[in-house]
């Protein structure tokens, strides 16, 4: 039996912005390139629509709105962040459009960034997706540079 037999499950995450599929080891930022969160991938976005990489619960939704945390039916914890540093923003590039306890669809809006806000605070788009509990995980997919849509299938994770 291979790993994708039925005995295992998986999660399938997409990208949550339009824009260019980066490797995690490529992100700007040591906590992330590094995996200290989780391991994943990022995306510099093309524009500011936020869509959900996951099938699942919205666990948390930052105060600052700089990051969300996503439940999926198979136990995955995702974090998505948005953009690096963003966190001293205090949410103002942030309309998030989801509440703790939704149940939300893979793909299914989550709000808006504001690209141009973000990077006349000096600050970098980078969109990252995270999983935070690697421990319930035993392979990732790997991840290439590419122009992705949001939506797309980019990283699957077996359980």
């Amino acid at each position: 039996m291979g790993l994708f037999s039925k005995k295992h499950k998986s999660d399938e995450l997409v990208a949550p912005v339009n824009g260019k599929l980066i490797p995690l080891e490529k992100v700007d930022d040591q906590v992330f390139s590094q995996k200290m969160m989780g391991d994943g991938f990022a995306v510099e976005p093309s524009d500011g629509k936020i869509v959900s990489p996951v099938s699942g619960k919205v666990e948390s939704v930052f105060p600052t709105k700089h990051a969300l945390m996503i439940s999926t039916k198979n136990g995955l914890e995702i974090m998505l962040h948005l953009g690096l540093d963003t966190v001293e923003l205090n949410g103002k590039p942030f309309e998030i459009t989801v509440n703790e306890g939704d149940s939300i669809e893979s793909g299914q809006s989550l709000g808006n960034m504001d690209l141009d806000e973000i990077v006349n605070s000096g600050k970098k788009t980078t969109v990252i997706t995270i999983v935070s509990n690697m421990d319930s995980v035993s392979k990732m997919s790997p991840v290439d540079t590419k122009t992705v849509n949001s939506g797309d299938t980019v990283q699957t994770a077996i359980l």
